[in-house]
């Protein structure tokens, strides 16, 4: 029986504003280099994902200042490359501190909330699980998700970074369930869907950007979307009745 739901959040729950393909725009028309938003999109599949296994083997959040730097050099040149364009590191880097000066925000997906109220309806624990060096109460706060998330666990507090299990582990200690009594939902194949079966959590795919048509659904369920989650979570419950 599923007693807790446990989410990634930043591509899951909340996303750029604006896009991120408007912010490599505007970055990328003082070098003269045009983009297409489903080559942006192919290419932060690329990038995310290579942050991802870097964090894994040595957070980034613990690099130096230039190593920090080299990162999102190499980082920023792997976006381009979604669009077919090849860009040398010394200028990926001027991009991308370009890229750093435009204003931003982090806002939920509009079919957030609503889910997230059903499913409190529904008497789950509901919980987020990011790596980031902040205080989960912190993180809620700025979303405005305390009403609807019971906590959140970050790398900050768990000492611990997705996909490792530890900081999944801290999560279910908080929810007081065991692993098989939850799903993990993300965007993320390392981190979230590797690092879900590594604590023997059982993901499910967020593919809001449809990065993956050809997703083994046996191995996980893929949805693109907090309503097709909630149908997806309500099939599931119905299977095991």
């Amino acid at each position: 029986m599923i007693k807790a739901i446990f989410f990634d959040l930043y591509g899951t729950l909340a996303g750029f504003f604006p896009s991120r393909f408007e912010i490599q725009s505007q970055a990328c028309m003082q070098f003269n280099i045009t983009l297409t938003e489903e080559g942006v999109i192919k290419g932060y599949k690329k990038a995310d994902e290579h942050m991802t296994n870097q964090n894994a083997l040595y957070p980034i959040r613990n690099r130096t200042p230039q190593e920090i730097n080299d990162f999102f050099s190499e980082y920023e040149s792997l976006v381009l490359e979604g669009c077919g364009i090849n860009v040398d590191l010394d200028t990926a880097t001027l991009i991308w501190k370009e890229i750093k000066k435009i204003p931003y925000e982090m806002k939920l997906f509009d079919d957030v909330v609503e889910t997230l109220k059903n499913l409190r309806n529904k008497k789950l624990i509901l919980a987020v699980i990011s790596n980031i060096h902040k205080p989960g109460v912190e993180l809620l706060k700025e979303f405005e998700l305390t009403e609807y998330i019971d906590f959140s666990v970050t790398s900050y507090e768990a000492g611990s970074e997705k996909p490792h299990p530890p900081i999944f582990e801290e999560a279910l200690r908080r929810a007081l369930v065991t692993s098989n009594e939850v799903f993990h939902v993300g965007d993320q194949i390392g981190s979230d869907i590797e690092g879900a079966e590594n604590a023997n959590i059982a993901p499910i795919l967020m593919d809001r950007d449809s990065n993956y048509d050809d997703w083994d659904l046996i191995r996980c369920p893929r949805v693109s979307n907090m309503l097709e989650l909630e149908r997806t979570l309500n099939d599931f419950g119905r299977k095991t009745q």
